[in-house]
């Protein structure tokens, strides 16, 4: 496949190219492609939105539809789902024109609906950033308003980001004036998460209040004072309305062929092959993708306290027709807890109105809200206790030897829980983490893995330290920013805290150019990720170097919201955002690209230059609730894991282990048993659950809890999600679209995938899962009086009103009570490749990369000066061998032997002849990847009898 040089760098690029892709020197080009092609660029591009009301929505015109996608996009404009799925290029080979093998160029049809995708992505991303940022901290008034002449989205520091007087770091920062990190607080990241923004020194620490992506407003439907809120839903929610439980048994639970089989989740006992449980597979991801994602979250936020919540139980529902499903009225669980209940501030807006200045209720995010490894070396005081370090080597984690035999079992596992540990109860017997709630086989398994990369890391300095003990280690101390640190300088506490950054960094890539593109396995999201990170113009540093200029120097430290906000975030993906302003040259009036020719001043004294590649887009930086909620992904588990042995037969099924016996203390002697590459093998081959409606564990809706204080001592996982996202305030799923900046839906009906054939058997399942989904959210008659929302109008201008579109009186589905988790489970429409629905993916295309643009540790601080030289060539090349590429090519690119997979060879050494045939490690491990994204279930050679594939 020819290198690409487009995606979101279409909005400069995209004439030149349009120009060509309708001169029709495609094999198959046709007079009507001309035309379209012509007509859509004579209409030039589409303005991003003024109002939110007037957002794109991911459709396009019917000429735009028809360039890109010809007959197949046209057809489908209609429907709420975003256009570019159905353009050509943009799922499996069925896709491509027909005649071609790939997408070849941009001058091609194929290479008009990649690109196309790419524009109509960045587009949305523009208007996210423009119109989705809301900081519950105290700072959105001045982002609405704008502060001293300055557009709010301009705006680079806020009061409510100080450190206040009673932190132990105030005086340090300085204090009642100016604040800014310096010193020891900017030398590496600190364990509370301050001081990443030098000039913010609170942003993104633990404790701070989690964020929103949606108006204020459409938070909290049920408690709302708003009158488009109240108009939504009339009286029909609550809390436990409709009843959680009712919704967890009716629409999430799991259909068994054989029940005593499965025995709900529990499996068999001995754990035989004959034991099973039925779940709807994706063939295209595997289970060891479902624990990563537990692993993150682990990293990223908890609205919990050292594993609770409030000192407060209350009822989860199970009332009515629920109890006859077999829920539990007796379960409880604890509320959760609520930074702020009182009644919201509000400012006056320039039309003299008067909006929210926060949402109705706050919550703290108690962990770090950097990408920072917060799981392993954690958040706070007490969780770094529980951070064991190898008294023979400071620097390293404690890791003690595996019971199996193996390379990888010497590199150790993780000790356990001791009595003066400060823990809960039910974690002892766990291998030993900073975060070790909800801990599971998977999340034990990662820790073990990224706890022997840190010493990996740690030993290779080691290694070049004895070797050359006065060279240049690269690292320097902002103390004294000038002195050479030399190899023999570096102590263990210093070369400990490097292995963070290290590890930290290179969890994020996996999780951005690996995982991601796993999730999203099709040629748009594959080049877009890979921008995110590297950029799309990688190889070509003229353009790369320019695009910089621009991004970092010019719209950067730009007053202007538009350059700062929607322009800075459309021109990153050129360089990428990855190492952006991590370099500075004398003789050039920006940040730029390694460029050998030059001296290159970055100065690790001067603020600008630490500080200059973040861009928070005028708001502070924390997760939002709503990617929270969008992370609820349990159904991706299986109740049983296929246990295989990395050295007997991996096509052969050992045992069924069912995963609620992996769970808390059970995981340690699992892992120390089994030892970690017969659980990578089991978990990389084995097929994790589809995100649909119907797909539930059985034993996460029956999961014992030994804190919870009722007479059953359970809860229903799945019903749980449903009340903690009600009480976080989360707008239901149809407003939650809108405010998103998707079309909503107007009927349950919407959620079947129309382009399956009307006689299609998956066509009849989908109509009787929606029939469910009537049953239990129910119906109304309409009042077309009643206005419901000003997120978005009609196509044809007016306002939405309770009608729909139906007459006035008319009886109505209840699509807008539908809970967000539902509502993305019942998408039965995505793009291909999708793992995830279109609602989730558009929640993570604004945040996933904020996160980025937001941490100097990914941007500007990415320097040897933080990292080590070994660390940035670790990072750069995967490891300290460097760069490897894979025999064959994937998908038309050739692809660099993946960060996790080289991981994994690390690590788990005796995976090496399996992990041979495995191009994406989150892929399962026996299938054959096919033709341009193919999705089929078929063994690659030499796996034609693992019984996985019968």
């Amino acid at each position: 496949m020819k290198h690409r040089l487009f995606g979101p760098l279409g909005l400069l690029l995209a004439p030149f190219v349009l120009l060509a892709g309708c001169a029709g020197n495609s094999p198959k080009a046709s007079l009507e492609d001309t035309k379209n092609c012509t007509a859509m660029l004579a209409g030039g591009f589409r303005k991003v939105a003024d109002e939110r009301s007037e957002r794109f929505n991911g459709k396009v015109g019917e000429e735009v539809a028809r360039c890109r996608g010809s007959d197949k996009a046209a057809a489908f404009r209609h429907t709420p789902y975003v256009d570019w799925a159905n353009y050509w290029a943009t799922g499996d080979k069925s896709t491509l024109l027909p005649g071609t093998t790939g997408v070849d160029s941009h001058f091609s049809a194929n290479g008009r609906g990649v690109d196309g995708a790419l524009l109509d992505l960045e587009y949305q991303r523009m208007e996210l950033i423009k119109f989705n940022l809301f900081d519950n901290s105290g700072s959105f008034a001045d982002y609405a308003l704008g502060r001293e002449g300055v557009a709010g989205a301009a705006i680079k520091t806020w009061p409510s980001m100080r450190l206040p007087a009673d932190s132990p770091f105030y005086k340090a920062v300085g204090g009642d004036g100016t604040q800014l990190c310096q010193g020891e607080l900017i030398r590496w990241r600190q364990l509370d998460g301050i001081c990443n923004d030098l000039r913010n020194p609170k942003m993104g620490s633990a404790g701070a209040l989690f964020a929103r992506n949606v108006q204020f407003e459409a938070t909290y439907p049920d408690i709302s004072d708003d009158q488009l809120a109240r108009n939504r839903h009339g009286d029909r929610l609550s809390l436990l309305q409709p009843d959680p439980q009712l919704i967890s048994r009716k629409l999430f639970t799991r259909a068994q062929s054989d029940p005593a089989k499965c025995r709900d989740g529990q499996g068999l006992p001995g754990n035989p092959v004959e034991a099973n449980c039925d779940y709807q597979k994706a063939p295209f991801f595997n289970v060891l993708a479902a624990f990563w994602i537990q692993y993150m979250t682990h990293d990223w936020f908890s609205h919990m306290e050292e594993g609770r919540n409030q000192n407060q139980w209350m009822s989860v529902g199970c009332s009515g027709d629920a109890a006859k499903l077999g829920c539990r009225p007796d379960d409880r669980i604890d509320r959760s807890f609520v930074a702020d209940a009182g009644a919201p501030p509000r400012y006056t807006a320039a039309d003299g109105s008067k909006p929210l200045a926060r949402a109705f209720r706050t919550h703290a995010n108690n962990n770090t809200a950097w990408w920072d490894a917060s799981q392993i070396y954690g958040y706070n005081a007490v969780s770094r206790q529980r951070v064991k370090r190898d008294p023979a080597d400071p620097a390293k984690l404690l890791m003690l030897p595996g019971a199996r035999g193996g390379a990888g079992e010497a590199l150790g596992q993780l000790p356990v829980f001791g009595a003066n540990d400060p823990i809960l109860p039910q974690w002892a017997g766990q291998g030993a983490a900073a975060f070790p709630d909800n801990w599971s086989i998977g999340v034990g398994f990662y820790q073990t893995v990224f706890s022997r990369e840190h010493n990996a890391f740690v030993a290779e300095f080691r290694r070049r330290a004895a070797a050359t003990p006065d060279g240049d280690s690269g690292l320097r101390d902002p103390a004294n920013p000038m002195a050479v640190i030399r190899y023999r300088d570096v102590s263990p506490d210093v070369l400990f805290e490097v292995g963070r950054l290290v590890v930290a960094a290179e969890i994020a890539k996996i999780h951005t150019i690996e995982w991601t593109t796993q999730l999203l396995y099709d040629e748009p999201l594959y080049l877009g990720m890979n921008a995110n990170w590297g950029g799309l113009f990688e190889g070509h540093p003229i353009v790369e170097n320019a695009l910089e200029a621009i991004v970092v120097q010019n719209y950067g430290k730009s007053t202007d919201a538009k350059k700062a906000g929607q322009w800075y975030s459309a021109l990153a993906s050129g360089p990428g955002i990855f190492g952006l302003g991590a370099r500075v040259y004398r003789d050039d009036s920006f940040f730029a690209r390694h460029n050998a020719r030059k001296d290159d001043i970055w100065n690790l004294a001067n603020p600008e230059h630490v500080n200059g590649g973040v861009n928070h887009f005028g708001s502070p930086f924390n997760f939002p609730e709503e990617f929270v909620s969008v992370y609820r992904l349990h159904a991706l588990v299986p109740d049983l894991i296929e246990l295989r042995h990395w050295d007997q037969d991996p096509n052969r099924i050992a045992a069924k282990v069912p995963v609620i016996e992996t769970f808390r203390g059970k995981a340690t002697p699992a892992l120390a048993n089994e030892g970690a590459a017969d659980w990578a093998l089991s978990m990389g081959r084995q097929r994790l659950g589809l995100l649909t409606l119907g797909n539930t564990p059985a034993f996460l809706q029956n999961l014992a809890i030994p804190r919870l204080q009722s007479s059953t001592g359970k809860i229903d996982v799945a019903a749980l999600d449903i009340i903690r996202d009600r009480e976080h305030g989360v707008p239901r799923f149809n407003e939650f679209r809108r405010q998103y900046g998707l079309r909503q839906l107007t009927s349950y009906d919407d959620f079947i995938d129309a382009r399956l054939p009307a006689d299609s058997p998956e066509r009849a399942r989908q109509q009787r899962v929606i029939n469910d989904l009537r049953g239990v959210y129910g119906q109304h008659k309409c009042d077309a009086k009643k206005i419901i929302t000003a997120a978005q109008k009609n196509p044809d201008g007016s306002p939405i009103n309770d009608c729909l579109g139906k007459p006035d009186g008319s009886l109505v589905d209840n699509i807008e009570d539908v809970d967000t988790v539902v509502g993305w489970l019942s998408e039965f429409t995505r793009p291909h490749g999708y793992a995830i629905s279109e609602t989730q993916f558009q929640v993570f295309i604004l945040n996933a990369s904020r996160r980025l643009f937001s941490d100097r540790f990914f941007t500007s601080s990415f320097r040897p000066e933080f990292y080590s030289h070994l660390g940035i060539e670790w990072l750069l090349n995967n490891g300290p061998t460097g760069k490897r590429f894979e025999a064959r090519e994937s998908n038309g690119h050739r692809i660099e032997v993946s960060p996790f997979k080289r991981v994994l060879l690390r690590t788990v050494p005796e995976l090496a002849p399996e992990l041979a045939h495995v191009t994406n490690a989150f892929d399962p491990w026996a299938r054959d990847r096919g033709e341009y994204y193919g999705l089929g279930w078929q063994p690659r050679k030499g796996a034609e009898s693992d019984p996985a594939f019968r």
